[in-house]
Parts: structure tokens; C-alpha cells; sequence
């Protein structure tokens, strides 16, 4: 008995919905984007965009550094400055009075990406300005990883030390040279092969480059920043000697047979 069209219909509507999973692949076994092509585009976007300021005295200083770092998101929708030839988004404080010199500020750059590998980090630029928005200091800050329990304490961290009484305001972009760094990053990559079964290839730890925009964090250092500063990855660790040169190196008995004063003695036996 032939099966009838009521029944056909649920069996090829199956097929279809089963050869549409079969087409769809989950987004982390997607081969990743290209490392360079969202940096690219963020980088094309910016020079695209109208600067509104080309002087420090031409930003608005309505806002006070905040008393703990806080997060800002610097995107395609935030004001740029051309300062001293660098076409940057950017960021301006006014300083608290109330704070004593020296007092540190804390930066926290998160990832901006999906993947690690395709990833990039804005790394800012500070400046000091007096009353009269006069430069006092400028410094491109220095970035250092740390993975910490939760978001908060997981990201690029750096700081910046206000020495200088005179300091009234703050400007936070990022400079040509920034724009162009890359940051030491320990954890390894992940890119996704297109052959079956899945292979994952680790490229090791590497450096995620710079870019003009992401997510800030910005404020007077607190005990969780200063934590995850001091502890931060800013490069690789050097080589070794081995574990057996180490141990050499702390041992004072012979159990190595390596003690040189134990070596002085014994020929000192023999030769009597």
C-alpha cells in the first residue's frame, strides 16, 4: 500500500529542516575572521571621520576624573580630535582638587573582538594640562595582561602617575605611535580549521596590536586595580637554565656532587 501524501508531507519537511542544520555551522567552529580586517576597518573609519578639535583648549572639561576607574566605550559615535598631528577618539577630565600628589590613575583596556586572534586593544595616550591647557606631561601608557575570577579584573591594565601640583585637567587619546603598538598577550590564540574532523591549531602566546576605538576603563586607581597591576603579564618570561641549574644554584650540600667547597676538601684529602 502506497503511503499517502499526508504522511509524505511530514518526511520531506523533515529532510529539509535536517539538510538546513546540516548547512548551518555553530559560530565556534566558524573559521575566525581575518586578525587584521576588523583593525583595518576601525582604522578606515576613524580617518573618515571630522575632527572637531585640534587643540587642548578647544575639549570640553565637563567631566571629573572619575574617583574609581570607570568604562567608557570610544566608537565610530565619539567626538575626534586632531592633537599635535594624531588623529585620535578621545577622553577629557577635569582633575579633583581635593586629591594629594602623588596619586595614580588606573586604565583597563578590554578586547575588542569576538575572537582573541582577530582582536585588538585601544591603548591610550595621556596628557597633563595646567590651568591655561598648557601640556605639563604627555605618555603613551604601557599595557600589561592579567586574567583575573571576573570581567572586572580581566583586561589590559596600565597606570599613570600625577606628580605635578600644577595638573588641572586630563586628555586620554591615543597616539599615531600607540595606534601602531601591540601589547603582550599570554593566552594562546584558537583559529578553527575547515577540515573534518575539527583541528584546533594554538599559535602560542603572542601580542594583540592596537587599534583607534573599544572600551575604556578610567579613574583614580583602587585596591582591585592595584592588584591586578601589580600582578599583570607585561612580556614573556626569560628562559631558564632548567630545573637542575636552578636547584645546583640553591643547594649548599653535595647531593648533586657539585658543592665546591666539598670538592676543595676531598682533594685536599687525597693529596695528603
Amino acid at each position: 500500500m502506497p503511503p499517502s501524501p499526508s504522511r509524505l508531507l511530514p518526511l520531506a519537511l523533515a529532510l529539509v529542516t535536517l539538510g538546513a542544520c546540516n548547512a548551518i555551522v555553530p559560530p565556534n567552529l566558524r573559521p575566525p575572521e581575518s586578525p587584521t580586517n576588523t583593525v583595518v576597518i576601525a582604522r578606515k573609519t576613524l580617518e573618515g571621520a571630522a575632527p572637531c578639535c585640534g587643540s587642548f583648549a578647544d575639549l570640553s572639561y565637563q567631566d571629573m576624573l572619575p574617583w574609581q576607574p570607570k568604562r567608557f566605550e570610544l566608537s565610530k559615535d565619539s567626538p575626534v580630535a586632531n592633537l599635535n598631528g594624531d588623529r585620535s577618539y578621545f577622553l577629557a577630565f577635569r582633575l579633583p582638587q581635593g586629591a594629594q600628589v602623588p596619586y595614580t590613575i588606573a586604565f583597563k583596556s578590554e578586547l575588542n573582538g569576538r575572537w582573541l586572534s582577530a582582536s585588538y586593544l585601544f591603548a591610550p595616550t595621556v596628557v597633563l594640562l595646567d590651568d591655561a591647557f598648557q601640556p605639563l606631561h604627555s605618555e603613551d601608557i604601557s599595557l600589561c595582561e592579567y586574567i583575573g575570577w571576573t570581567s572586572e579584573t580581566t583586561g589590559a591594565f596600565g597606570k599613570f602617575k600625577v606628580m605635578d601640583d600644577k595638573a588641572r585637567y586630563l586628555v586620554v587619546y591615543s597616539s599615531a605611535k600607540q595606534q601602531q603598538g601591540q601589547t603582550y598577550w599570554e593566552q594562546s590564540p584558537t583559529t578553527f580549521s575547515a577540515e573534518a574532523p575539527v583541528k584546533m591549531n594554538s599559535a602560542g602566546s603572542f601580542k594583540i596590536p592596537h587599534g583607534p576605538d573599544g572600551v575604556l576603563f578610567v579613574g583614580m586607581q583602587n585596591d582591585t586595580y592595584k592588584k591586578a597591576i601589580n600582578n599583570a603579564v607585561c612580556s614573556k618570561a626569560e628562559q631558564g637554565n632548567g630545573v637542575i641549574s636552578t636547584i645546583r644554584s640553591v643547594v649548599t650540600t653535595d647531593i648533586l656532587g657539585d658543592d665546591p667547597e666539598q670538592k676543595k676538601n676531598k682533594s685536599k684529602e687525597k693529596g695528603s
